[in-house]
């Protein structure tokens, strides 16, 4: 079958041309084909069972091949190419309703969603094939990991990088199996990289200019081409290197360190350098590492002498052992390179190798006996300085003995002190004269004057011992104190007449004894440390210090008896911790002491003191005392009074302790006084209006972050006497009710119903009848405690007419009771047969005389006082309860007359109205005019 492609207009993607692709890999195809043909058919007529009947098998056998190249790492939704252009179907609706009748539109699909179906999306219906989200990675699409190199490298593949998609193209008539092949191009984004970030190379100090060493690690890159690893360089080549880089075969490219100069291990040994790798993209990646070259030695150096004689010159008494010269070469090579031996020329005499040893290994030459006086007094000893492979250096030692005719002065010393080959000790804080030895003089030819004295500095001195002659003593003139000096060297010199003289050298060696008690450098050691400290923390570290040597200058470090327990001081190292949490506000200092003793005998110890200071943190909360405050305040009380003070406390110190006070709820009308917690209202405050105050009080410190607490603060407003009586019904004073003659007495005829708004006492309301007017007042009566107004006679014929009644509404306040008036209005008739009269009756300001009799009230006596307010509560609920009721009857009984008068208005719209005597009334319907309620 034959393949078509097109160029796609999207970014990164190229058509290939199909004879280039048969071109390219036709062999590879006509292996594969040969090898899966039989596969291939089996398959596609299995597959053809399943969509059409076998009759059109062979318009679904044809098979195409598509060609298309993209770069990696593009984003979704590029454009690879259109399988409906490029298959050439452009007669045929590739979307949208069939070109013909009865034709079904083309549909793509891919036959399997392997490998490469994640990295495409296929449009089923126009065949636009696009790279999907998951983005194309080259490198670990088709790369494998070499066989040298790290897994996290991979290696480049020779073989191209393909993405394999089966696409199916239905329905049945232009069915197709189009093989799509997708060349991933690369691109430079992998930079060279080492696989170890440090290489080392040794080149030896000889190797000669143009030497080539391989680098066994080079930079790997996973892009192939030129986006692969192109050059190397040295950052910095030091002038005597310089790189290379060889491919082999098959493209793999190994750089190569060149010597440029030469080197010189006992120059340099060492030098330190980047390589760089770099690709070919552009712009090139670059890729470093460290690479260290070291330079190894080789034996290219022999042993030298500075000087080629050495003249030295001996007494012919001198003793054997005496140091006679020392012969030093040096070799600048290293290890076994540099070993060194002494030896004599072969010219050297034997008697002079006898009298003078050479020592092999240091090359210092002593006196091997004495020397006898018939010995040569000039020696000429050749030293050979030998190193391996090497020629030896030589040098030349002039030994001149000078011959000494008379002898000189002995000194025979006789120790009293303790002496140990030659060096004598004494102790310390020794009396003043303490012998150390007894010294003899003596001339060996007794026919000479010897004098003899002391050389040297020290407490010391040297005077004859009487009645002997040539016998002196040595002794100490002030004590010894090691701390001062501890070793000193004198000479005792003998010198005789001729001027001869010997020196008998003595080192006197100062033992220490324990005279020095530890010191502190302060007698008072001050230290902070800041509260909630955690466990075991170091607060400081003591150090005392003993002049004494040895045990003795050992310090250890204890604890005083009147340390806290919970304090621990190293007995070793002198580390004072505290193993608990100090709390500042528990205790704020600790003072104790502590000892330094050392280790003599008997042992001697100082005392230091230890101030602790506790610093403080903000740790505590501000403190109320109490959780809720209540202030009982009588209203009106004036604004910005004091109403309560508000107490608080805070553990902590300074500005820790420090506490500001505000009002988190009702700010508007409460405020604080910071400074003493004084809390007052800015307005004066009525009970009528909210009888209690709930606020929330905060306490914040001035920590950082800061502490805070909250306090619940009830105000509880206090009655006072300050409101009258409110009337509620009747509404007017020009309302008026109509009374029956034929009301029968101690019938209710109606009620004055008032409240008042204060609370107690304050609040018990009186009701009396202080002014009447009418035929016969007297005929009703009022009860003073539910303001109930009765009839008390039988009204007569000639007791029609107007009454008016005066009544006072007066409350039990104190100091001063007050109280209100209303008018009750009471029309006694048969029906209102003329409103406008009775209207115009109630208009005449009536002629009442005023009575002076107060209501009188029963008030059952309470023998015990209250002590406490809580009946308050049970009052008010009890007055609510009393008052939801009657609301409660009085709006049934409302809505029962208003049914009764709509259905009696019904049948006779001239029949009068009848209000209901007992119970409250609502009068709204019937008023005639504006409730005006006088209080007097």
């Amino acid at each position: 079958s034959r393949g078509t492609g097109r160029r796609s207009q999207a970014l990164g993607t190229s058509w290939l041309p199909r004879s280039r692709h048969r071109q390219l890999e036709m062999g590879h195809l006509r292996s594969a084909r040969r090898t899966t043909s039989h596969r291939n058919l089996q398959h596609l007529f299995l597959f053809l069972l399943f969509i059409g009947p076998f009759n059109c098998f062979a318009s679904y056998s044809r098979a195409t091949e598509l060609f298309y190249s993209l770069n990696e790492g593009l984003p979704a939704g590029v454009l690879i190419g259109s399988l409906a252009q490029d298959l050439r179907l452009h007669g045929v609706a590739a979307e949208g309703p069939p070109t013909r009748r009865g034709e079904p539109a083309l549909s793509f699909s891919l036959a399997s969603q392997g490998l490469g179906g994640q990295y495409v999306s296929l449009d089923n219906r126009s065949g636009e094939l696009h790279t999907s989200a998951l983005q194309i990675d080259r490198e670990a699409l088709c790369l494998e990991t070499g066989a040298g190199s790290p897994a996290s490298l991979p290696a480049p593949s020779s073989e191209p990088c393909l993405l394999l998609l089966d696409v199916l193209v239905l329905p049945q008539e232009h069915f197709r199996l189009v093989k799509v092949k997708i060349a991933i191009r690369d691109v430079n984004d992998n930079a060279p990289r080492f696989p170890v970030p440090n290489m080392r190379l040794w080149v030896p100090e000889n190797a000669p200019v143009d030497t080539r060493l391989a680098i066994e690690h080079p930079a790997l890159d996973p892009d192939l081409g030129t986006n692969a690893v192109q050059t190397y360089r040295l950052q910095d080549n030091y002038g005597v290197f310089t790189l290379d880089v060889e491919e082999n075969e098959s493209g793999e490219r190994t750089p190569y360190l060149i010597v440029m100069g030469a080197l010189d291990r006992e120059d340099r040994e060492e030098y330190v350098t980047l390589i760089i790798a770099e690709d070919g993209g552009t712009p090139p990646l670059l890729g470093s590492a460290t690479l260290i070259i070291g330079i190894s030695d080789i034996n290219d150096n022999c042993p030298q002498f500075s000087d080629s004689q050495l003249n030295v010159t001996i007494y012919g008494n001198s003793s054997a052992g005496t140091h006679v010269a020392t012969t030093h070469a040096v070799d600048m090579d290293l290890g076994s390179n540099a070993q060194i031996s002494y030896s004599y020329s072969q010219k050297v005499p034997q008697p002079s190798k006898d009298l003078f040893h050479l020592d092999e290994s240091t090359g210092a030459i002593k006196l091997s006996s004495k020397i006898d006086g018939d010995a040569p007094r000039l020696h000429r000893l050749t030293v050979l300085a030998n190193g391996p492979g090497c020629i030896p250096a030589v040098i030349t030692v002039l030994v001149s003995i000078i011959k000494v005719m008379l002898r000189p002065p002995e000194v025979v010393p006789r120790f009293i002190a303790n002496e140990v080959e030659g060096v004598v000790y004494l102790k310390e804080l020794e009396p003043v004269n303490t012998p150390i030895a007894f010294f003899t003089i003596k001339d060996p030819d007794e026919k000479y004057k010897v004098d003899c004295f002391l050389d040297g500095n020290g407490p010391f001195k040297l005077s004859p011992y009487k009645p002997y002659n040539n016998e002196y003593l040595l002794e100490t003139t002030r004590p010894l104190d090691y701390e001062v000096q501890q070793l000193y060297q004198i000479s005792v010199v003998a010198w005789n007449s001729e001027g001869f003289h010997v020196n008998k050298i003595i080192k006197v060696q100062v033992l220490d004894d324990n005279d020095n008690s530890p010191v502190f450098p302060q007698q008072l050691i001050e230290l902070s440390i800041e509260e909630n400290n955690a466990p075991n923390a170091f607060l400081t570290k003591l150090h005392a210090t003993d002049a004494d040597s040895g045990e003795r200058g050992k310090v250890s470090y204890f604890l005083g008896p009147d340390a806290p327990s919970y304090f621990s001081l190293d007995k070793t190292t002198g580390v004072l911790t505290v193993s608990t949490q100090l709390d500042r506000e528990e205790k704020e200092k600790y003072r104790y002491t502590v000892k330094a003793i050392d280790s003599g005998l008997p042992p001697r110890e100082s005392i230091a003191t230890v101030i602790i200071t506790v610093l403080d943190k903000n740790d505590n909360s501000p403190r109320f005392i109490n959780k809720d405050f209540s202030f009982f305040v009588p209203e009106n009380f004036p604004g910005f009074g004091e109403i309560g003070v508000i107490s608080v406390t805070d553990a902590d110190s300074g500005q820790n302790g420090w506490v500001a006070l505000s009002v988190v709820n009702g700010s508007d009308i409460f405020v604080i006084d910071t400074g003493k917690g004084v809390l007052r209202a800015k307005v004066s405050l009525d009970r009528e209006q909210q009888s209690s105050y709930v606020l929330w009080v905060e306490a914040v410190d001035g920590g950082d972050p800061a502490l805070s607490s909250t306090a619940k603060i009830t105000v509880l407003l206090l009655d006072i006497n300050d409101n009258p009586p409110l009337v509620l019904f009747p509404q007017s004073n020009t309302s008026y009710l109509l009374v029956l003659p034929s009301t029968l007495p101690g019938s209710p005829i109606t009620e004055v119903y008032a409240v008042d708004k204060d609370t107690g006492m304050n609040a018990v309301i009186a009701y009396s009848i202080i002014g009447r007017r009418g035929p016969r007042p007297e005929s009703f009566r009022i009860d003073p405690k539910t303001g109930n107004i009765t009839l008390e006679e039988s009204l007569m014929q000639n007791d029609y007419g107007l009454y008016r009644l005066l009544v006072k509404v007066s409350d039990h306040g104190y100091p001063e009771p007050l109280h209100s008036t209303v008018m009750v209005n009471l029309f006694v008739n048969d029906t209102v047969s003329n409103e406008s009269y009775i209207e115009s009756l109630l208009r005449k300001e009536p002629d009442i005389n005023i009575e002076e009799k107060e209501p009188q009230i029963s008030i059952e006596p309470t023998h015990k006082k209250m002590e406490s307010p809580s009946c308050v509560p049970t009052l008010v609920a009890l007055s609510i309860i009393s008052l939801g009721s009657i609301t409660l009857v009085t709006g049934m009984g409302i809505y029962i007359c208003l049914w009764k008068g709509k259905k009696h208005h019904s049948a006779d719209e001239n029949l009068e109205v009848q209000i209901p005597l007992n119970g409250r009334i609502d009068l709204h319907m019937l008023e005639k005019k504006p409730v005006e309620i006088s209080n007097i």
